[in-house]
């Protein structure tokens, strides 16, 4: 009988020990320089390159920029936008009318060919004294967040321009790059044709400030709720909440994530004002979000 035990037994210990060898073990190293960044126009993938790809083809610079997210300076190790956008679509991506990227946490951010033309961005792949690529993010409640596979920056030291719009036009995480035309990428976004001048300002800012994380009608970033379907937000928190939770979140709700609108934001509380316009304005123009498009 001991005999028929202590075979069972190690027949149970050598069960086990097979199924760790195939489960247990630790998982090979994952390296960023093997993500590929998917550059997209037309609907379609133009171009794929990895970092590897791009430290072939890019000459990188060290930059110092204001850190936005972290109140301080900062050197990044980056490429220059504009030439990889060279790279990766040609020289015809300066007459598209905007630039769609896409993060590995759902952030979306929409952002204007005219801006890249008009000022020096770069994206970081690394911090210049080889550190962790790593923020602490103090718009984020502190947030500790990986910056990889790429980061975009500006050169923002000289600029006041840059500084006002604060982190909005800095999407870390990027995996993906998109050449598009606003109105077809983002058809449920705009206001009713009869809407008011506040709530098309109000448009304006919230594609500039909010749309990156937040949809509306299925429409936008994937890393906060959706605003307006299928109840609006204007419909279920107080003008006066909701005024807060746009200008001071952690007002309302202890240790959330949420940013608040940018200090750095001229006129910014008729900004805020504004952009509650436009919530109402989508509430009456409710639209189904598309199967694809729920995040």
């Amino acid at each position: 009988m001991s005999k028929r035990i202590s075979r069972n037994l190690w027949n149970i210990i050598l069960t086990v020990v097979a199924i760790c060898g195939n489960i247990c073990l630790p998982a090979p190293a994952f390296s960023q320089s093997d993500i590929d960044i998917e550059f997209r126009g037309k609907d379609q993938i133009v171009n794929s390159l990895s970092l590897r790809d791009l430290a072939n083809a890019t000459p990188a610079i060290s930059l110092k920029i204001f850190e936005i997210h972290e109140k301080k300076e900062r050197i990044y190790k980056a490429y220059p936008a504009r030439t990889l956008f060279d790279k990766a679509f040609g020289k015809e991506w300066g007459k598209a009318e905007e630039i769609v990227f896409i993060s590995m946490d759902g952030y979306q951010a929409s952002i204007p060919v005219t801006k890249f033309l008009s000022h020096d961005a770069y994206f970081a792949f690394a911090h210049d004294d080889d550190s962790p690529f790593t923020m602490t993010n103090l718009l984020q409640n502190n947030e500790v967040v990986p910056l990889g596979p790429l980061y975009l920056i500006w050169d923002n030291m000289k600029s006041k321009v840059l500084l006002e719009d604060g982190a909005s036009d800095m999407p870390y995480q990027v995996k993906s790059i998109e050449l598009a035309t606003f109105a077809t990428r983002f058809p449920n976004l705009s206001p009713p044709a009869k809407a008011s001048a506040e709530a098309q300002h109000g448009f304006l800012h919230f594609r500039k400030y909010c749309m990156a994380c937040h949809t509306i009608n299925g429409e936008g970033g994937g890393k906060a709720p959706e605003l307006n379907y299928p109840t609006s937000v204007t419909e279920y928190i107080k003008p006066e909440y909701l005024t807060r939770w746009i200008e001071n979140p952690s007002s309302i709700r202890l240790n959330t994530l949420m940013p608040g609108l940018a200090q750095e934001i001229p006129d910014r509380a008729n900004v805020t004002k504004e952009i509650i316009a436009y919530l109402k304005a989508m509430s009456t123009t409710k639209r189904s979000p598309k199967r694809q498009d729920i995040h």
